[in-house]
């Protein structure tokens, strides 16, 4: 076979999968579970049975994911918008920062204790599976709306924890075990990370949205393009400057969601739809770096199950709920908060963090957090639809007709 018919096959077969996975969206409709789970157990399976393909690098799958979610959470920033994010900032911070540092301790002692993983593995186990993720809520209800803030606080929780959770992982591999020398390394690294990314973010998202006022363009086209630029460029300042990319990109985009500038709605259409595809090209290739001979060892796929489900029913009802004891809100709106709490692709890719970083177990590790998330958009994604309309909080759907 010749390079370029080589080429072709593997255009074909990206193709394929592409429109498989748009497609699969009307299958949810009836399963009740996200596409993107569908997409992780289809890609997991294809590169177990089909010779051709292969498990891509660490590296690879590191930097795919990361551009990847520099687009999910722009996005997600400006789906939420200022004024949305002002009415629920106070439980979002509550939520998305104190509960997931309580949410973590909780899951590592029961690691520990449960089933003798030291405090060093349980914490970074702990530390990817605690981010959660609204898009695999969103993409269970699909066009129906949530009432009330219970939506707000799903997705801000998520913008806030996505950065919480990737920096403390690094933290946490870069001081290479627990001590009290490490511990203060960790917490300063961290702080300095948030406080450099929620500072670019918020220059920076002000810098766009005058630029995208006062610098016109020569096609319409033009316009959402130059705002990916942007949301990448202000990810590279960050993280050059040590901060939180990730943080920066979610802030710049909650703040330019709200400003009025020039082909507003198709600026939003276009990153909206790129969301969409950048988490499902994040699934394939994570699913691709999955190995369902590990996942079936029962030192794998038992803890995982028990600690999805204490996750689930026990730790984070029980925390989130303690957290927002403080936070005026409804009782079906805050029962929703509690359960909704689904993982995503963060997880995964924190989990190939711990694998890259050949921390001794490594793929026992990555194994428990690959069933906690399978857990989740499984058995949690199946009932969050039901629950909500159980709590009458479905609204009409929000579905445009062509």
């Amino acid at each position: 076979m010749s390079e370029t018919t080589r080429y072709g096959l593997i255009i074909l077969v990206t193709a394929l999968v592409g429109l498989v996975a748009v497609l699969s969206n009307r299958l949810t409709d009836q399963l009740k579970v996200p596409v993107p789970a569908l997409v992780l157990a289809a890609a997991a399976i294809a590169v177990k049975f089909i010779p051709a393909l292969h498990e891509p690098s660490a590296h690879t799958v590191e930097r795919l994911v990361t551009v990847a979610l520099i687009c999910i959470l722009f996005d997600g920033g400006m789906h939420i918008g200022w004024q949305r994010f002002r009415a629920a900032a106070a439980p979002i911070a509550i939520v998305g920062v104190l509960a997931t540092f309580l949410t973590t301790g909780a899951l590592a002692a029961l690691l520990h204790v449960a089933f003798g993983l030291s405090w060093y593995a349980g914490l970074l186990v702990a530390t990817a599976i605690a981010p959660t993720d609204p898009a695999m809520v969103f993409s269970v209800l699909g066009p129906r709306q949530i009432a009330g803030r219970s939506s707000t606080i799903l997705e801000g929780e998520s913008g806030a924890n996505d950065p919480v959770g990737i920096a403390l992982m690094v933290s946490l591999i870069s001081a290479g075990g627990l001590s009290g020398h490490a511990l203060g390394q960790v917490g300063i690294e961290f702080v300095l990370q948030m406080a450099i990314g929620a500072a670019i973010g918020v220059v920076g998202g002000r810098a766009l949205l005058w630029f995208m006022r006062q610098v016109s363009l020569p096609n319409e086209a033009l316009y959402p393009l130059r705002t990916l630029a942007c949301a990448l460029l202000l990810y590279g300042v960050a993280t050059l400057a040590h901060g939180s990319g990730f943080l920066a990109v979610f802030i710049a985009g909650i703040l330019v969601g709200d400003g009025r500038a020039p082909y507003k709605k198709e600026i939003r259409g276009f990153h909206a739809a790129l969301a969409s595809l950048s988490e499902i090209v994040a699934f394939v290739v994570l699913g691709l770096s999955v190995d369902l001979s590990e996942l079936g060892k029962t030192s794998v796929w038992v803890p995982g199950v028990l600690v999805g489900a204490a996750l689930t029913f026990l730790i984070r009802p029980a925390l989130v709920g303690l957290c927002l004891v403080p936070v005026r809100l409804h009782p079906n709106e805050r029962w929703f908060v509690l359960f909704a709490g689904l993982k995503g692709a963060v997880p995964i890719l924190l989990g190939v963090l711990i694998r890259e970083a050949h921390v001794p177990g490594a793929e026992r590790l990555f194994g428990i957090v690959v069933v906690v998330v399978a857990f989740s958009v499984i058995v949690q994604g199946s009932l969050t639809a039901p629950f909500a309309q159980r709590l009458n909080l479905i609204e009409s759907p929000t579905g445009t007709r062509p």
